[in-house]
């Protein structure tokens, strides 16, 4: 139903000119209409939301939510319209609605920005109980979240409520670092562009808000500008357990579902139905809690320690991450990738290709072959364009590496080896012919 639904809706784009952003303007205001008519969510005011914890000793829930984005949309509908699964959970809450990074304190709210639909669990005091919400694919979700797994979640914040502040220990690695800045819109990127809060009284409500994405894309620019290279974190973030091999359930908080053999989950002893209750002493209600402990482990690696539950049985395995591990993750599906790419690729989008197209055109298969899926046509993201790229160009060797086999490894190195405006050697496969072109590294 959803799927005709959204069809009906992308012809209607097709159509009608304007449509799109007509669409997404009154969805933003439909939203808020709703939700403060239902009176049942606190809507865009975590003053008062703590103010009310404080006074009825209940957790908060804080729900972020991307309006305009489809994803996670159906569990967003479940949650909002008070589904009966998790209806008298959120009776124990202080249920508060955040449709826009505006004014969002970064020292609090640190999470993965990519994402479209990100929930925190909070004391009145600011401590974080959890985080819920994750996808590793641009449309596809339900490999990762599900309002029953929501559910367990709450369950388990409800208990990590009611045992503070004596499991504090649990809980203090749940605040990240101090931010470049404490808002969104005081980045560089964002400044003069934004107010601290959503312009609901003008004719663009959509375009005064700061999207989560948004407040990525300032980290990584900060860095850019200050001439320092964007380190891991921000290159490779929030690193999702299935790359280490590690299956989960995404109806329960952070049981493994299966592991996938030779991973380093696999190798570290997790089995199916164990229920990892802590990673590096964390406190676990969710998937997306696993991935702000790993999101914090150097790229040189570590061993994580976890604590599961197996059989009714305390178990405590380790787990090995080596240097470089954080590149087993797959960014390509990253709303951050389209910033990225105008800096490294020229608004190139790149896809590699597998042993028997490389055999074809005489390239070793350990060797780069990235074939051009995409030339972008407009401003910095027509860069290579204008430098002569062509879609199906097979980029073979960037600034004299043949190394650099997936379009993350050109990103990084273009990002953190070259300097803005330094113009780099590309050369490519053409119909079955070699030639060089030169890529301008940008802002």
């Amino acid at each position: 139903m959803f799927r005709k639904m959204l069809l009906g809706v992308l012809a209607a784009v097709v159509l009608v000119p304007g449509a799109f952003s007509q669409t997404r303007e009154q969805k933003v205001r439909d939203d808020k209409k709703k939700i403060e008519g239902q009176g049942f969510w606190l809507y865009n005011d975590l003053a008062a939301g703590k103010e009310q914890a404080k006074k009825t000793n209940k957790p908060m829930i804080v729900v972020l939510r991307c309006i305009p984005c489809e994803e996670c949309v159906k569990l967003d509908d479940e949650l909002v319209s008070q589904d009966a699964r998790v209806r008298a959970l959120l009776d124990q809450f202080v249920r508060v609605r955040v449709v826009g990074t505006n004014g969002l304190d970064l020292t609090l709210f640190q999470f993965d920005y990519d994402q479209s639909f990100a929930v925190f669990f909070l004391n009145a005091n600011g401590t974080i109980y959890g985080r819920f919400g994750t996808r590793s694919h641009r449309t596809h979700w339900t490999d990762d979240v599900s309002v029953e797994g929501l559910g367990k979640a709450m369950e388990g914040v409800l208990a990590l409520h009611q045992g503070y502040p004596g499991n504090r220990a649990e809980l203090t690695g749940k605040t990240g670092p101090k931010p470049f800045f404490p808002t969104p819109e005081q980045f560089p990127l964002h400044k003069g562009k934004f107010s601290s809060t959503i312009d609901y009284q003008g004719n663009n409500v959509v375009k005064s808000c700061i999207h989560c994405h948004q407040i990525g894309d300032a980290i990584r620019q900060t860095y850019r500008d200050r001439g320092q290279p964007i380190p891991p974190k921000s290159l490779y973030p929030h690193t999702h357990p299935k790359s280490l091999g590690l299956i989960l359930d995404p109806r329960e908080r952070a049981t493994v579902a299966k592991l996938v053999e030779g991973t380093p989950a696999a190798k570290a002893g997790f089995v199916a139905e164990d229920k990892i209750t802590h990673l590096d002493g964390q406190a676990l209600v969710s998937l997306a809690d696993i991935q702000w402990v790993l999101h914090q482990v150097p790229m040189a690696g570590k061993t994580v320690v976890a604590n599961i539950m197996r059989n009714g049985k305390p178990v405590i395995l380790k787990m090995e991450l080596v240097d470089g591990w954080k590149k087993l993750d797959d960014t390509s599906w990253r709303v951050s990738s389209w910033a990225m790419r105008r800096m490294a690729t020229g608004g190139l989008v790149l896809e590699a290709l597998g042993a028997e197209d490389k055999a074809g055109i005489k390239i070793p298969e350990n060797q780069m072959a990235l074939r051009v899926k995409h030339v972008g046509q407009y401003g910095d993201h027509a860069a290579a364009l204008r430098a002569g790229f062509k879609k199906d160009d097979i980029l073979v060797s960037f600034d004299g590496n043949s190394d650099l086999t997936r379009e993350q490894d050109l990103m990084e190195y273009a990002i953190n080896k070259k300097k803005v405006n330094d113009k780099v050697a590309v050369e490519i496969v053409r119909n079955g012919k070699k030639m060089t072109l030169t890529l301008p590294m940008q802002k």
